[in-house]
């Protein structure tokens, strides 16, 4: 099968867990690990990864330099997609020594006039408490919110359009290329009036871009891979129940928290809304199991 597989900003760093060189290094290795048993399994795979802890510290490091060298976040989005590409095709590689990977930069196109420029969502960097997240804002002109039991950097978060190098992306996975693309969510950019491309500021979600790659290049499944090994009721509490499989057409997201679970549903759903496509979410380790249906929670047309 031609799959599309999602890695989590949680499944490349552990909760609460610095980001240093080592650590990230020590997850995408075993992340590889992950990804290298469904190539193995005999599957083709896309791959696409998170990047809201490295875009926000690479916006930290350009705000404490030098004024003329701030850089936007659309290009600190493409250091981001390039860095975590990198280590993730080195690492895979490492692996499958005699198979072809490639990191590709992807610009996705959104709506200029998308309202998610005006209401910002998308949590990026470290966590804060909420006196350091409101005394950072006032100081930096961030916007802020509470993520969990801290405070985040938020910023815009426009839904994809059209992913820019669909036709690159397919021309090598047809060639047996494992291709690491539309990392962070993408290059988040829109069309001028003469048709030329320009930058906006923005980080894209990752799962909805995963999704729109998944359908305009045909793939068969969608694996959003986190730290969670189910979708569950009313998670974290005593009563919580695992949801094994979703109808897309009967399934409710917006009973799930806007910053949690939700808008990896959301994607999954978009996806697997066609006949003959399926999606699933669970746990980075258990990635052959979930493709296999016996982990995590498949959504398709149908299911009970």
């Amino acid at each position: 099968m031609r799959l599309v597989v999602a890695l989590g900003g949680n499944a490349l760093l552990k909760r609460g867990e610095p980001l240093t060189a080592g650590n990230q290094r020590a997850n995408v290795r075993h992340a590889a690990g992950a990804l290298v048993d469904l190539i193995k399994a005999g599957h083709s795979l896309i791959v696409t990864h998170g990047n809201g802890p490295q875009v926000g510290l690479l916006a930290l490091q350009s705000e404490a330099g030098p004024a003329d060298g701030f850089q936007p976040l659309d290009v600190l989005d493409a250091e981001s997609e390039g860095m975590v590409g990198y280590l993730i095709e080195q690492e895979m590689a490492s692996l499958l020594p005699d198979r072809q990977f490639a990191t590709i930069l992807t610009q996705i196109l959104v709506a200029a006039d998308d309202p998610a420029f005006g209401k910002p969502t998308k949590p990026i960097g470290p966590s804060y408490s909420a006196d350091d997240a409101r005394r950072l804002a006032a100081a930096h002109g961030w916007s802020v919110a509470q993520d969990g039991r801290f405070w985040r950097r938020v910023v815009a978060s426009p839904r994809p359009l059209e992913i820019l190098e669909r036709s690159v992306i397919a021309l090598l996975v047809d060639q047996g290329t494992t291709v690491i693309c539309s990392g962070g969510g993408g290059i988040p950019v829109i069309r001028r009036r003469d048709g030329s491309l320009s930058g906006v500021e923005a980080v894209i979600d990752k799962d909805f871009a995963s999704a729109l790659l998944a359908s305009q290049l045909g793939a068969d499944m969608l694996l959003l891979l986190t730290d969670v090994d189910a979708v569950y009721t009313a998670y974290g509490a005593p009563e919580q129940q695992r949801i094994r499989r979703i109808d897309p057409d009967r399934f409710v997201s917006r009973d799930f928290p806007a910053g949690s679970m939700r808008p990896k549903i959301e994607a999954a759903i978009q996806f697997a809304g066609e006949p003959g496509r399926a999606a699933a979410i669970g746990r980075l380790d258990d990635a052959v199991r979930i493709l296999n249906g016996t982990r995590g929670t498949r959504i398709a047309k149908g299911a009970p």
